[in-house]
């Protein structure tokens, strides 16, 4: 059984991603509520952050990592390696870490965990604006698919919705149809209700 060291909290938080894949494949885990930069969690991972996954005398850290790991051993969620299939996922993730994903990491850390006197006057402004802009790039991407890394559900889309996902939590109003259309589907989805103990 996979042990996921984090949280079942899905506003933001990238365990999130773990639990949800995990549910996606079928696979039995539990989760150890621990906070992130906590000593339980520097315990095991340097960088004290979560989520962090032990499985036997396995310990793997960084969600996207873990969500790799995970699809390529169950060959689930992805696809071959050196194919073109995958070279479009993986285009799309990065796509989505780079372009989306940081702007909104940069504004929770500017509004929400730095302590007032340590937040840059502007940030959240500059961030919510490369938001938008990266949004506007998905809807472009995603165009008329159902899903955003090929034809069928991948790892991709567990980053995409959930970027998008955190985005909203952030309080960042999603423009565009075809993205609240996308994440409407993403959030029905059996096993995200699954992942969030519902």
């Amino acid at each position: 059984m996979y042990k996921v060291l984090g949280s079942r909290n899905n506003r933001g938080n990238r365990s999130f991603r773990v639990n949800w894949g995990l549910e996606e494949m079928g696979l039995d885990y539990e989760v150890i509520e621990t906070l992130p930069r906590s000593d339980e969690m520097f315990a095991i991972n340097p960088l004290g952050q979560a989520p962090t996954v032990q499985f036997g005398d396995l310990t793997l850290t960084d969600s996207l990592a873990i969500l790799h790991y995970l699809s390529s051993k169950t060959g689930t969620l992805t696809h071959a390696s050196g194919t073109p299939e995958r070279a479009l996922m993986d285009a799309r993730i990065n796509f989505i870490i780079t372009e989306l994903e940081a702007p909104i990491w940069l504004l929770v850390r500017h509004v929400i965990l730095r302590p007032k006197e340590a937040r840059t006057p502007g940030v959240p402004a500059i961030a919510e604006t490369d938001v938008a802009h990266a949004e506007k790039r998905f809807a472009k991407l995603l165009g008329d698919g159902n899903f955003f890394g090929g034809e069928s559900f991948t790892i991709a889309d567990i980053i995409a919705a959930h970027c998008l996902h955190w985005a909203e939590c952030a309080r960042i109003t999603l423009q565009s149809d075809v993205t609240n259309s996308y994440l409407a589907r993403m959030r029905a989805r059996p096993a995200w209700a699954r992942a969030e103990g519902n």
